[in-house]
């Protein structure tokens, strides 16, 4: 990936969800909400706290939940990412 996120920040391919219909009615493209969840593709090294590097808890491959509204979108050879702060990562999926 030539895309490397710096300090405590990953790169996060958002993952959508398979709901297409809610019982016997479709969903439109434009009713959908902003996914939250995604596979992390890209970690930064860490963040600094004073001449101490914490690294991260996350890690490539990881799938996470992530805030609403949290992250930059970036499109990228025509595909989406987030980039987000490790903070903005709620949970970890197993």
């Amino acid at each position: 990936m030539a895309i490397k996120p710096i300090g405590d920040r990953v790169l996060v391919e958002p993952l959508e969800d398979e709901m297409n219909k809610v019982g016997s009615l479709y969903v439109p493209d434009t009713a959908k909400e902003k996914p939250q969840r995604g596979k992390i593709v890209a970690v930064g090294e860490g963040r600094l706290d004073g001449k101490d590097l914490i690294p991260m808890r996350v890690k490539v491959g990881d799938k996470v939940l992530f805030g609403k509204y949290a992250g930059v979108e970036l499109k990228y050879e025509d595909k989406e990412y987030l980039i987000l702060n490790e903070h903005d990562i709620l949970v970890v999926i197993d």
